[in-house]
């Protein structure tokens, strides 16, 4: 039996309109799951790694990362561990959470624009998560009060940024129907327990009681991707993991990753990251991501 984790239900408590979650250890049963809600959710994580799987965008990263996610934008949970002395703060808001209207003053215009562009998914860099983690981290020890004050702040710092990257550029067309989070979270799920082994596309399309043309024309209508090359992402994702935190030969993480071919794991290498896995291994050796 599948859970249904489509709609998240965001609950600030009582006498809030801002939910602040910091995690400093490890959560118990942290398995990420494909969901969406309304609120805008701000995610900064300031020593940690995981996969960022948000929209269509699939990546690893490696230390820290500041995210900026947009309403109904789907993703999944981002931190695989937390290092020593890690945490992971989550401030979730509704868009108009000062009321329409505010927005539609002027000074309020640029961040109309970024929380427009954050339906796309933003991700800021080393510059701006410096000058931003910080704030953003102690807005949990704020009263009610300062919080508004300050997330307004951040917001604007953020919204007068070049330092960062759009992560859907093209958008993402996926319509959030509850059956389609549904089945596409378990698809995920499956992804990510067995990328390293097979997975025909009988396994699959069955696993989510779909004939193969019926899932192959669902799944790239919901995710603009084939499942073949859905899988080869993860693959990749997980290659870029491990040349940045092991020592392991690029021969073997190819095959560890799930590849049987050594020029078909560098071709795909290179599509994805646009670079090879050799020469991505002495960039991530010369920089903190």
């Amino acid at each position: 039996m599948f859970k249904k984790p489509a709609f998240e239900k965001v609950s600030p408590e009582f006498g809030n309109s801002i939910l602040i979650k910091q995690h400093k250890n490890q959560i118990a049963n942290n398995s990420p799951f494909w969901h969406f809600h309304p609120e805008i959710e701000l995610v900064y994580v300031n020593k940690g790694q995981g996969k960022r799987h948000i929209g269509s965008h699939l990546s690893y990263f490696n230390n820290s990362q500041l995210l900026l996610i947009g309403s109904n934008l789907p993703h999944n949970g981002f931190v695989d561990r937390l290092t020593t002395s890690g945490k992971e703060t989550i401030i979730q808001f509704k868009p108009d959470i000062l009321g329409a209207p505010f927005l539609t003053l002027p000074e309020m215009h640029p961040i109309s624009d970024l929380l427009e562009k954050a339906k796309k998914g933003l991700l800021f860099h080393k510059e701006t998560k410096s000058l931003i983690g910080s704030k953003i981290e102690r807005l949990i020890n704020e009263n009610n009060f300062n919080r508004i004050i300050q997330l307004i702040e951040i917001l604007n710092y953020l919204a007068n940024s070049a330092d960062y990257t759009i992560l859907n550029v093209n958008g993402f067309a996926f319509e959030a129907e509850p059956q389609d989070n549904e089945k596409i979270d378990v698809i995920y799920k499956y992804i990510n327990k067995n990328f390293q082994n097979q997975i025909t596309l009988d396994e699959i399309s069955n696993l989510v009681s779909m004939t193969i043309p019926a899932f192959c024309r669902y799944f790239k209508k919901a995710t603009s991707k084939t499942f073949t090359n859905l899988v080869n992402e993860y693959r990749i994702v997980h290659a870029t993991k491990l040349l940045s935190e092991s020592s392991m030969s690029i021969a073997d993480i190819c095959y560890e990753c799930g590849f049987n071919n050594f020029s078909h794991f560098n071709k795909k290498f290179n599509e994805f990251t646009g670079k090879s896995a050799s020469k991505y291994r002495s960039e991530m050796k010369r920089m903190i991501y």
